[in-house]
């Protein structure tokens, strides 16, 4: 996609006003709320939160209204969000992701990796679905979950869900945003271990798309995918499994079971949705079909991964499967830069229904800066390393962009002189302590 800035922050602009053309579903009370003339109407309210930054509400308010004497007090601007859904912002963020599709694909199809990042919110001991205590006298503290589908090519959020963190289940989030998904183009999910599930797998059969996922390698673990299959004793293989899942018991069933590499029972506290949770023992057994390709490959001398995938063999080789899990780490990086430049350690509130509304106005904004980032030319020079763009710095020229300080064509050459080299292979052992989030707020909102 090669969206122009302006046709982009029309884009959204217009997607606002849609929203404030039909706010039944977004407000509190349509029947009074945003009927008024105010300072802080509807499309205001949202604008203001999309181009928020790091600092304090007082300061944010002064910085958007470029400290005029009208600027509105942090209590008028609380009033005012009080009466938003987190709603609002989420199918804001959806629809914005339906108008900025993506048109990069990689031998036909839309590769998304799909993970989850924690959040930690302002702490609040009566919150127990998200509250995490230690048993010492550490400070206790809130988490919520974000989970995500991200676009590895366009390097935009596709899909996201937030839940209080005693209620995220990654598995369950994955397979509710695949089910709803309306792509429609063929789509490779990858993911990382913890996805290692038959009952993603299903679903993303079912779907009609691909997944290429990274399972616990059965020489270091008791569990997984790998337990109980009868596979090559050489370090590198790739072999197709055809495995019929059943619940069911009987000694028929059980004498199918001793095939391992065709029969495999799913326990009935196991999540499978294409199987009767019960069986009566006069029911029929009822089996569900998977088919997969098992691929171990060594990525360094002594080391081995493995991965389970739907990919035919003739157009993805286990090099070129090598290479499409190596892209994942972009999620990764992504979740980095959500957080730290686009801020979404950095809430103006501290309930949790608002901090809702923030975490749905940074993903737009994330998507949007990238969109726009994407697309910006760095001239080629006679450089030791190539360049790309500094995003951090890129991110604010954006905001500034969407609020109306920026005017293009200024933007692009602007974000174009702020790069920084990209240098290949280069690592360091991280170096990170546990953050908590800030709320820039004069009083609990």
């Amino acid at each position: 996609m090669n969206t122009k800035p302006q046709e982009l922050k029309s884009t959204l602009f217009e997607l606002v006003q849609k929203l404030r053309n039909n706010p039944k579903d977004h407000i509190r009370n349509p029947d009074k709320d945003f009927l008024r003339n105010r300072k802080l109407p509807f499309d205001k309210i949202i604008f203001s939160l999309l181009g928020m930054e790091g600092n304090s509400l007082t300061n944010e308010l002064l910085r958007q209204s470029g400290c005029s004497v009208d600027t509105v007090t942090s209590a008028a601007f609380v009033q005012q969000r009080a009466k938003l859904l987190p709603m609002a912002f989420e199918n804001l963020f959806h629809n914005f992701v339906y108008k900025t599709t993506s048109d990069h694909l990689f031998k036909s199809y839309r590769l998304l990796a799909v993970d989850g990042s924690d959040i930690h919110i302002p702490t609040n001991r009566s919150d127990l679905d998200s509250l995490y205590q230690y048993e010492d006298c550490r400070k206790p503290y809130n988490l919520l979950h974000l989970n995500t589908l991200y676009d590895i090519n366009q390097h935009t959020y596709e899909d996201a869900i937030v839940l209080k963190g005693h209620l995220s289940n990654e598995n369950r989030a994955l397979t509710d945003m695949v089910d709803r998904s309306t792509i429609n183009t063929p789509v490779l999910i990858i993911a990382d271990r913890g996805y290692e599930s038959y009952n993603n797998m299903a679903h993303i059969q079912e779907k009609g798309w691909k997944f290429l996922i990274r399972i616990k390698d059965y020489n270091a673990y008791a569990s997984g995918i790998l337990h109980g299959l009868e596979l090559p004793s050489v370090d590198e293989f790739d072999v197709d499994i055809d495995l019929k899942l059943t619940r069911k018991q009987t000694n028929e069933v059980k004498e199918l079971l001793k095939d391992k590499n065709h029969y495999r029972r799913i326990a009935h506290n196991k999540p499978f949705d294409y199987l009767p949770e019960k069986n009566r023992k006069s029911d029929p057994a009822v089996m569900y079909s998977l088919p997969f390709r098992i691929v171990r490959f060594k990525i360094t001398d002594d080391t081995y991964e493995v991965v389970v995938t739907n990919l035919d063999r003739m157009n993805f080789s286990p090099q070129t499967l090598k290479e499409l899990y190596s892209m994942r780490w972009g999620i990764e990086t992504s979740f980095r830069d959500l957080k730290y430049t686009i801020g979404l350690l950095h809430f103006h509130s501290k309930k949790v229904e608002y901090i809702l509304q923030e975490i749905y106005a940074r993903l737009i904004m994330y998507n949007f800066s990238e969109i726009i980032t994407s697309n910006v030319i760095i001239e080629k020079r006679s450089r030791k390393h190539d360049y790309k763009v500094n995003f951090s710095v890129a991110a604010h020229i954006c905001r500034e962009f969407f609020l109306g300080k920026v005017t293009p064509p200024n933007i692009e050459a602007l974000i174009a002189r702020y790069i920084t080299p990209i240098r290949p292979g280069r690592s360091r052992p991280r170096n990170m302590s546990a953050k908590t989030s800030i709320s820039f707020m004069y009083r609990v909102a």
